[in-house]
């Protein structure tokens, strides 16, 4: 089930399918997941995107905490590596005002 509205950070479904394999991968599934992860990459990218506070994400999307728990999980460093969530935006073709690993300092 995916959420009511759409937002202009959201990306398409079919530009998710993608990527969904990849964010899959990241979480062993031990109990079948209640979230559809759709929705709470939507909901990072939203906050990506409008700079808002976790907090203040809107109703639409599933609750705060666990699109924040994803997004820390997704962002999670790698060594030198970009993490999963630089490759997933880098594969959609993202553009948004998310520093890249390669462009931070040392």
């Amino acid at each position: 089930m995916s959420m009511q509205k759409s937002y202009p950070s959201n990306i398409s479904q079919e530009q998710f399918e993608k990527i969904r394999l990849i964010l899959e991968s990241s979480k062993q599934k031990i109990k079948p997941r209640k979230l559809d992860l759709y929705d709470v990459f939507c909901g990072v990218l939203y906050v990506l995107k409008s700079g808002c506070q976790w907090r203040m994400l809107p109703k639409g999307f599933p609750r705060w905490e666990s699109v924040y728990y994803y997004f820390r999980v997704w962002s999670k460093k790698n060594g030198e590596e970009p993490n999963l969530l630089e490759l997933v935006l880098k594969k959609i073709s993202w553009r948004g005002p998310y520093q890249q690993w390669s462009e931070r300092e040392n």
